[in-house]
């Protein structure tokens, strides 16, 4: 029994010195050893042997990239406007011995670098360019957090602003900005819309006018030469027949009445009618002098052409037609009598 006591006591400083001789270091974790209190060297994962009661582990750290969102810090604007910014870092730790012996605390150290770079940055901004460039100030800061960490053996692989929050007021006067452009935006798109709408009709509308003048003109230029046509073939009828001067004059005498029908209120006699009074009565007047049954014709005065009203000049030619068919009549008469004296 007494022999038992002493091994098991050597068992266990066995024990107990193998187990301060092995260290095994996790992946991507890096322990700092020191001997004495001075630092030595720095463990890498894997299996290590240190001198029991020699050598010691300082700090562990972890080496993986690593996030740190920080608490909303007030900052004042170029425009007097406290707003409150909440930013995210991504670092990774690059030399443990300089992260544990270079800075106390480096996450805290690096928090406040954080704060008085903003300060530095929005204090030169005001609140519109603040919330408009967040991509400028997420540049500047990790430049700055970049060169001032890297002796501590942390390298700042982004920094980004989570949040921008300014005061209660400013986000109700923003809002009521924003609903004004968008009320503006919708009364530009609706008077736009409107717009060319009525430039459409407009342009609608033309067209249709465009095709229904040219309608119209094509079913003048149509009528005029289907007249056109018609007096044509009249013209060579009259010059085929040989038509009677006589017969001419009346059928002109004939017409007045017609040219005084629609008129608006004055009607201007043609010189023409004159000469063709004359032609008839003179020719009526040479029949009834060789037959001898009728008194000369009375001649019909004529007055100077020109407007008159146009009740006067519908009479005149009405009188004109009037004396024209009788001196007709009275020659078709005579041209009866004559052929039944013949056949007699």
């Amino acid at each position: 029994m007494e022999v038992l006591v002493p091994i098991i006591v050597l068992a266990a400083l066995v024990a107990f010195v193998v187990g301060a001789a092995i260290r095994i270091v996790p992946q991507a974790r890096r322990y700092n050893i020191e001997r004495f209190g001075r630092y030595q060297r720095t463990l890498q994962p894997g299996l290590n042997l240190l001198i029991p009661l020699v050598d010691r582990v300082n700090t562990k750290l972890d080496v993986r990239e690593q996030v740190y969102s920080s608490d909303p810090k007030p900052v004042i604007t170029a425009d007097n406007l406290v707003v409150a910014i909440d930013t995210v870092l991504y670092y990774q730790i690059t030399d443990p011995r300089a992260a544990a012996y270079e800075v106390a605390d480096y996450l805290k150290a690096i928090d406040q670098l954080t704060v008085t770079t903003l300060r530095n940055l929005i204090g030169s901004m005001d609140l519109e360019s603040t919330l408009t460039s967040r991509e400028t100030i997420n540049i500047r800061l990790r430049e700055v957090l970049d060169a001032a960490t890297g002796k501590w053996g942390i390298r700042v692989n982004r920094v980004e602003i989570k949040a921008i929050d300014p005061p209660g007021t400013i986000k109700e006067a923003m809002e009521k900005q924003m609903r004004a452009e968008r009320d503006k935006r919708a009364a530009i798109l609706h008077a736009e819309g409107e717009r060319q709408s009525l430039i459409l009709t407009a342009e609608g509308t033309r067209n249709k006018q465009i095709l229904e003048a040219e309608g119209r003109q094509q079913a003048m230029i149509l009528e005029a030469d289907g007249e056109a046509q018609a007096l044509e073939r009249v013209f060579r009828a009259v010059h085929a027949n040989d038509a009677d001067p006589k017969v001419l004059a009346y059928k002109y005498l004939e017409m007045l009445p017609r040219l005084a029908e629609n008129g608006n209120g004055f009607f201007v006699i043609p010189g023409e009618l004159t000469e063709a009074v004359r032609t008839v009565t003179s020719a009526f007047a040479a029949d009834h002098g060789t037959k001898g049954s009728h008194g000369p014709p009375r001649a019909v005065p004529t007055q100077a052409i020109g407007p008159v009203a146009r009740p006067q000049a519908v009479e005149a030619a009405a009188r004109a037609a009037d004396i024209a068919r009788a001196a007709a009549d009275e020659a078709r008469a005579e041209a009866e009598r004559a052929q039944r004296n013949i056949l007699g």
